[in-house]
């Protein structure tokens, strides 16, 4: 009772900070339009050349690009006030999807200017998780993270569904247009909502630009519960195949586009309702202790596919799946809480670009295997790689005895 009392206090007193609350409404504004976008253009792709490959491709540079900015870029937010990053990335990103929803734009250019939507977004991203230690601290800060979390897939999850709706009812560029309206937003409440905070590396103590992604791969490489968390955050980044897949799936099942939201944000769903029962209900240690096997479960419940489920079952599976996903929130922690201030962003733009790059990845191999052997058995194949790439870093992790220091 005494650990979650203190959780419910840390809830309430990261809501309680007016920069938290700025930061929090500026990403759920962000990550809603992103999901709003996602929908709108694996549509618009799948409609125009009637190929999972291509359909998935697209999701893919929604993801890819974001190993260059997070693993280069994100040390501008250890050599550059955090809070000018941000804003500066929201307004390029505005820009860029304005360009996207533009009705004659070509296919091309459309995929282009979401590549660079991908690869401003990881600055940002890094920016602000670097800066939500400097809001909040202690329990606040965990309880922080998890709000983060959950606000996270439920705007993925709100973005999926209204994004079938709209591209169902009106088209497409509604959706992108709406995307840049949330880009806006962001910068302002960030902006008004953010103090400024000068640099984290003073001028005379920055390290070489290019240097910053090995010294941040250097912080990683010597705490070896770092190295099994990194390795088990990228391997999450293969559970997401099912959203890139989702528009051919639906076209395999006989079912309606509308459903196409529904089968992209039912992992989003389940990982809302994890991440909600992994803060409540298990401690600090418990939940170090589970980061492991929920990473393996994953896997195990996603290759359930192979037997052709129907939709209803797919969205069960999918849904479990993200339920045992929540062990991501831990992840999240121990990084934040391990990592000193000066080098975090880039830490944190490493710990990001190993799990978006690996989403990118098994979304073009999976709509790539998707062509021979059809979507069901492409999520399930996925799922018992995963599942099984994941077990050397949880038998190591299991093995630490450092859990004080990755609960914070």
């Amino acid at each position: 009772m005494g650990q979650l009392a203190q959780q419910r206090s840390g809830f309430r007193a990261a809501f309680g900070v007016r920069e938290f609350r700025a930061l929090w409404a500026a990403e759920a504004l962000s990550q809603i339009g992103d999901q709003l976008a996602r929908v709108a253009l694996a549509v618009l792709v799948y409609a125009r050349t009637n190929s999972a490959a291509l359909a998935a491709l697209t999701i893919a540079l929604s993801y890819t690009p974001s190993f260059l900015g997070s693993a280069l870029l994100s040390g501008l937010a250890d050599r550059f006030p955090r809070r000018e990053v941000m804003i500066v990335c929201d307004v390029v990103s505005a820009t860029l999807v304005v360009l996207m929803a533009l009705p004659w734009m070509p296919l091309g250019a459309v995929c282009v200017a979401m590549a660079g939507v991908a690869l401003v977004g990881g600055p940002f991203r890094s920016a602000r998780l670097a800066l939500l230690p400097e809001v909040l601290s202690g329990e606040a800060y965990v309880a922080g993270l998890a709000v983060r979390s959950i606000t996270i897939q439920s705007a993925q999850l709100l973005g999926f569904a209204a994004g079938g709706v709209v591209v169902a009812l009106i088209n497409p560029y509604v959706a992108l247009a709406l995307d840049a309206i949330t880009f806006i937003a962001s910068a302002l409440l960030v902006r008004f909502g953010v103090p400024y905070r000068p640099a984290p590396q003073h001028p005379s103590a920055r390290r070489p630009f290019w240097s910053s992604s090995i010294h941040g791969a250097r912080l990683i490489g010597k705490v070896p519960e770092l190295r099994s968390l990194f390795v088990l955050a990228m391997i999450a980044g293969l559970y997401v195949a099912p959203e890139g897949l989702a528009v051919a799936w639906v076209a395999e099942l006989g079912e309606p586009t509308r459903t196409v939201g529904l089968v992209m944000g039912a992992p989003a769903a389940g990982l809302v309702i994890g991440a909600w029962l992994f803060t409540k209900f298990l401690g600090p240690e418990r939940r170090v202790q589970l980061i492991g096997p929920m990473a393996i479960l994953t896997g195990l419940v996603l290759a359930l596919c192979a037997f052709q489920p129907t939709l209803p079952m797919v969205l069960v599976i999918l849904t479990l799946s993200g339920i045992l996903a929540a062990f991501q929130v831990q992840v999240g922690a121990s990084f934040g809480t391990l990592t000193p201030a000066d080098g975090r962003a880039q830490v944190m733009g490493l710990l990001g670009s190993g799990a978006l790059t690996a989403q990118g990845i098994s979304v073009v191999l999976g709509g790539v295997i998707a062509e021979g052997i059809g979507v069901p058995q492409t999520v399930a194949v996925l799922g018992a790689v995963a599942a099984v790439a994941a077990l050397p870093a949880a038998v190591v992790l299991a093995k630490t005895t450092a859990v004080q220091k990755l609960t914070g």
